[in-house]
């Protein structure tokens, strides 16, 4: 029986597929095999030893400390573009409502009283104060070309815009899904001097604090839009402010309040609704609670932030063995001497890795004993071992 702590409320949808024989799911489980989560904050948790993967329903994981799970040979779960129709959806709104100043139009439409016939009037006489602009024909620029971006890049086309990307580690698979129309943008200055709109897709990292910065926002067209619904920190929020305040930056779209800016009448801020609808909420918990699931029964690894991606179909007639380890040499060979000192003959063999971080799925013709087991763990440099009876 496998232990599931879950820190937020989970999809139903995404809990359903841990079979309720085989996994005990609560919020208040002790020694957990897996957690799950979505916002809850980790960092200062004290997270039980017993714990051997951390799913989130989500895409990012800055509220996991994934630095610390590695060390303990713990793999970190998320499901990206699990949620990227949501926000896609999410940013052309965000665009559609600052291009035709919808917010502050509904104020005044809402503000209004009197009769029908004074109300009538009164739209006729007020609605020259919230002229727009269309979107079609306008130059677009999106940053990170990822699972969420390229969706965006390829409505924003199917809208009619021009669009531009960057994305210097686009992935294959992305990259063949990506809009034929979709231009590239050199780097990022080549990319803002050419936009009316921007919107940013990536992680909140040093290289990317800041990555919106007075100058690039300067290069723009004049009553640009910026959308930001990927992380506070990647946008310089006072280089934005005074944009926004001198006219050159018509809008400023975020998903993130905050002291600064909600009060500001040109920004236009969501509270946190990127992947807050019902099919991301499924979507991403179905995966991650799939993914989970198969590290957990098989070792398997999928959709990991800080393991190498792993799978390998069962063979041998005994059990399988898994370990997470220092990416050093000879490593293999050690595990491979215990193994034979043991008398057990290796089956089929997985060694990966990514980074400092090593991982091996090993199936063995007959069950493995606990010394055994130990030997494993006590060579120098392994993190994690795993025992997976044969089903």
């Amino acid at each position: 029986m496998y232990k599931i702590l879950t820190l937020n409320n989970i999809s139903v949808k995404g809990l359903s597929r841990l079979p309720r024989e085989a996994y005990e799911i609560s919020s208040e489980a002790s020694h957990p095999d897996a957690i799950l989560l979505r916002s809850f904050k980790m960092h200062d948790m004290d997270i039980p030893e017993s714990v051997a993967a951390i799913g989130r329903a989500g895409a990012g994981v800055n509220n996991i400390p994934v630095d610390k799970m590695t060390q303990r040979g713990v793999p970190v779960f998320n499901a990206p573009g699990a949620n990227a129709n949501a926000v896609k959806e999410l940013v052309l709104a965000g665009l559609l409502i600052a291009s035709r100043n919808i917010y502050p139009a509904m104020q005044f439409a809402g503000s209004l009283e009197g009769t029908d016939a004074e109300i009538s009037s009164a739209v006729e006489s007020g609605k020259k104060n919230y002229v727009g602009c269309e979107l079609h024909s306008k130059t677009f620029g999106v940053i990170g070309l990822g699972a969420i971006g390229r969706r965006v890049a390829n409505a924003a086309s199917a809208l009619g815009m021009k669009v531009v990307g960057y994305d210097p580690q686009i992935s294959v698979e992305n990259a063949w899904r990506l809009s034929r129309n979709v231009e590239q943008a050199i780097n990022l200055d080549h990319l803002f001097s050419q936009c009316d709109a921007v919107s940013v897709h990536v992680p909140l990292l040093d290289v990317t604090k800041g990555l919106v910065n007075k100058s690039r926002i300067e290069s723009m067209n004049d009553g640009g839009i910026i959308v930001n619904l990927a992380r506070g920190g990647i946008c310089d929020d006072d280089a934005v402010l005074a944009a926004l305040d001198s006219g050159k930056l018509s809008a400023y779209v975020i998903d993130f309040p905050t002291a600064q800016l909600i009060k500001h009448p040109k920004v236009i801020s969501f509270p946190h609704l990127g992947a807050s609808t019902e099919e991301a909420e499924e979507n991403c918990a179905i995966m991650v609670a799939d993914q989970v699931r198969e590290f957990l029964e098989d070792g398997t690894v999928t959709n990991s932030v800080n393991f190498p991606e792993a799978s390998m179909p069962r063979g041998g007639t005994g059990c399988r063995v898994t370990i997470a380890n220092a990416n050093v040499p000879n490593m293999v060979g050690q595990i491979s001497t215990i193994l034979a000192n043991a008398g057990l003959n290796i089956a089929d063999l997985l060694n990966k890795s990514r980074g400092d971080l090593a991982y091996t799925i090993i199936d063995l013709d007959g069950n493995i004993e606990e010394a055994s087991l130990q030997a494993l763990r006590d060579i120098d440099g392994v993190l994690a071992v795993r025992h997976l009876p044969n089903k």
